[in-house]
């Protein structure tokens, strides 16, 4: 077999998998009032019909007081077991096992929710949330242990195969584990067996409430990545104490804190594959028990190797999984290339939750819609025109031609991709060719009849005779209105597609607060640019927070000597450059002088074509930018959307 580690059967306590790609807990957001929903089985489904060797659910609350977000699953509540069995009976009908995960957020959380008091060791206000939680007492400590016995309880009843205690990067027992937070002076403080006192009672009563027939993990941080925290020997203890137990069948592990390391927990692309494994590698040498590693491992063949390099008997892979649930039936099958590899961009996953939505993704329309199902075509055979070959004319297509239809997509310029490709120009965006290179390739497996090179007039498109035309002509850029026509002040698009070619002394307009003012900021410093981001905001490229990408763009800025300004406007340039900034916090009106503007603004759209289609005998469609500019994943879902309507 060409992955000879990958696809060998593993046992894991009581339970035996088919393979070694463990589909890792993750928040969704898909809970409705506390409780598990549809949605919850047809995405779990989707991802046991694609091959996966296990799932692990996300966290289920073990205690009232623990209600971090709105979206979670109350495992207290005795009305999930009727959810629990729709959830097991979905994956089980792909012959998959599934584990629930149990979890109490200690002081990682908010009492808005709960309204009551958020329980945590000591009295150590999280940097995230910044409330003070109550430390807890031993009655306190006893009811929590309880509630995780309650909690496994209720997924023995609904079917689940076992349950793993997060004990990791969001849970009141890693509060206990570290030092950090953990400043108690008890028995269940100071020494590492104190610290682990509460971790090794939850294990007894879980192992006493599910019994020997289910598994029963846990999952450890193996470094919070913060001043006084877990550090590995620690973590590594930690393990041993877990294993010498006899009652646990596997570790997983994790890496930082999801209130002040979570950039480190799902990591962009500017973090490398695997960076994680060394924890797993560590924990794995030191004990017994099967160590699953993690790390932003994108496909089987970084998997394979993780294995077949003694990192880990098992690995984690979620977010390659959101982006394709066929991931591992591609892998057996040995259609690797086929795998829609995830980004690592973490815009409709970890950003979308991070406002309160439902978890999606930007390469999978589907992410989040798996219990909505499809229409049937209104008509098969019918001849569809694309015009455009970005992201939303790419999955246009792709979509219409897997239902049915027959598709020519025409793009002016010689390579595919649009913005998408050429966003994956600057330093540390790369991955983001991923997004129109899985596109492309999806719609040459099905038929598409791509023609680059080629202008697509309203004369060609009529004379053609079509059925339906999907428009996704993207925008252009559009300077703002102090430009003035100066030949030193541009667009970043001018500078990515070699318009311009800026030095000197830079100044990068910020009015966007994403990559595109901080990626060619980037790369204007690498060609020895001195470069200064303004914007009227208050943080410079303030979505990269969002996407956790933050953290890493300040270190590279800060190395690259990149200046960042906050709260200022450009009122005006003139020839020069010289440049007026109106100073928010103080009402001042300065003016400096640069060599060149960029400016990362609002684009408007490429619609001449849609306008002069009005009103022709055939169907016309507008996805993405020519409709309104936005982001890429607006782009797949319209094309989706379309594709989905023909």
């Amino acid at each position: 077999m060409a992955f000879r580690f990958l696809f060998s059967p593993f046992r894991v306590g009581p339970v035996t998998l088919a393979n070694r790609v463990v589909f890792s807990a993750h928040l969704t957001n898909y809970a409705e009032d506390g409780l598990p929903s549809a949605q919850h089985a047809a995405y779990y489904a989707a991802r046991a019909a694609g091959g996966v060797g296990l799932i692990i659910t996300e966290e289920h609350s073990t205690h009232p007081s623990d209600w971090p977000y709105e979206k979670l699953i109350h495992g207290f509540n005795p009305a999930v077991v009727e959810g629990y069995r729709r959830i097991t009976a979905a994956v089980h009908a792909h012959r998959v096992p599934i584990f629930a995960q149990l979890n109490h957020n200690g002081g990682q959380a908010s009492s808005l929710y709960s309204r009551l008091p958020v329980l945590a060791p000591s009295p150590v206000p999280d940097p995230l949330f910044r409330e003070v939680p109550k430390a807890v007492d031993d009655r306190d400590i006893a009811e929590i242990i309880a509630g995780y016995a309650l909690v496994a309880r209720h997924c023995a009843e609904g079917g689940f195969d076992g349950v793993e205690l997060q004990c990791s990067h969001s849970s009141i027992v890693r509060g206990f584990l570290s030092p950090a937070t953990n400043k108690r002076t008890d028995r269940y403080g100071g020494s590492l067996a104190n610290r682990s006192r509460i971790l090794l009672d939850i294990v007894s009563a879980v192992r006493d409430a599910v019994g020997p027939d289910r598994a029963l993990g846990v999952r450890l941080c193996g470094d919070e990545l913060i001043e006084g925290g877990i550090t590995l020997d620690e973590a590594v203890e930690v393990a041993r104490l877990v294993e010498a137990t006899g009652q646990v069948d596997y570790i997983n592990t994790s890496i930082g804190v999801a209130t002040s390391t979570l950039f480190m927990i799902e990591a962009s692309m500017a973090v490398p594959p695997g960076y994680a494994l060394f924890i797993a590698n560590a924990m794995r040498q030191a004990v017994k028990l099967p160590v699953v590693g993690v790390g932003r491992i994108k496909d089987p063949v970084q998997a394979e190797r993780a294995l077949a390099e003694g990192h880990c008997d098992l690995v984690g892979v979620v977010r390659g999984q959101i982006a394709d649930p066929e991931f591992m039936a591609k892998a057996r099958s040995g259609h690797v290339s086929d795998i829609r590899t995830c980004l690592s961009c973490n815009q409709e996953c970890v950003g979308r939750m991070g406002l309160n939505h439902t978890l999606g993704c930007i390469e999978n329309p589907r992410a989040g819609n798996e219990s909505v199902p499809l229409p049937t075509p209104r008509l098969r055979g019918r001849r569809v025109l694309v015009v455009g070959g970005g992201p939303g004319g790419l999955q246009a297509a792709s979509t219409a031609a897997q239902r049915g239809h027959h598709v020519t997509l025409f793009e002016r310029s010689p390579v595919t991709g649009g913005q998408a490709a050429l966003a994956a120009t600057v330093p540390s965006r790369a991955e983001f060719l991923d997004l129109p290179r899985n596109l492309l390739a999806e719609c040459k497996r099905h038929g598409v009849d791509v023609r680059t090179g080629v202008e697509a007039t309203a004369e060609a498109l009529k004379a053609e005779q079509p059925d339906a035309v999907v428009l996704a002509t993207g925008a252009r850029p559009k300077l703002p209105y102090w430009a003035g026509g100066l030949s030193t002040v541009v667009d970043v698009r001018d500078v990515l597609e070699g318009r311009a070619a800026p030095s000197g002394d830079v100044l990068i307009v910020d009015e966007l607060g994403f990559h595109q003012a901080t990626s060619v900021a980037e790369l204007l410093a690498d060609r020895g640019c001195r470069v200064r981001i303004s914007t009227p905001g208050m943080v410079v490229g303030q979505d990269l927070g969002v996407t956790l990408d933050m953290e890493m763009f300040l270190l590279r800025a800060h190395h690259k000597g990149i200046t960042l300004t906050t709260d200022e406007v450009v009122m005006g340039a003139v020839e020069g450059v010289e440049v007026q900034l109106l100073k928010h916090t103080t009402g001042e009106m300065v003016t400096e002088r640069f060599d060149w503007v960029v400016c990362a603004v609002h684009q408007e759209p490429e619609d001449g074509l849609w306008k002069e289609l009005k009103g022709a005998p055939f169907e016309v469609h507008r996805v993405g930018d020519c409709l309104t500019p936005r982001r890429a994943h607006a782009a797949v879902i319209e094309g989706h959307r379309v594709g989905v309507s023909l």
